[in-house]
């Protein structure tokens, strides 16, 4: 389709799709495309990177367990 003096029009049609693509991938990506685990934004609990030091081995059971009485016993917890 042409219009005036034999511009396309096409052309404007087309940025409007690309836009459209560019939005939909970028929400996309934003929604399913962050890598899995941590979510940005959000810290550990202490008491999650206690179990998390202890499944990666960096500290021992009699380690994690002291440690995490003492976070228990500061926070009032009872058990």
């Amino acid at each position: 389709m042409y219009f005036g003096n034999g511009f396309y029009m096409g052309g404007m049609h087309g940025l409007w799709w690309l836009f459209w693509i560019v939005l939909i991938g970028a929400l996309v990506y934003a929604a399913w495309g962050r890598p899995s685990g941590r979510r940005r934004g959000f810290r550990e609990t202490p008491h999650e990177v206690l179990r998390r030091r202890l499944a990666s081995g960096e500290i021992d059971a009699q380690e994690y367990e002291q440690r995490k009485a003492l976070l228990d016993r500061d926070a009032g917890r009872s058990g």
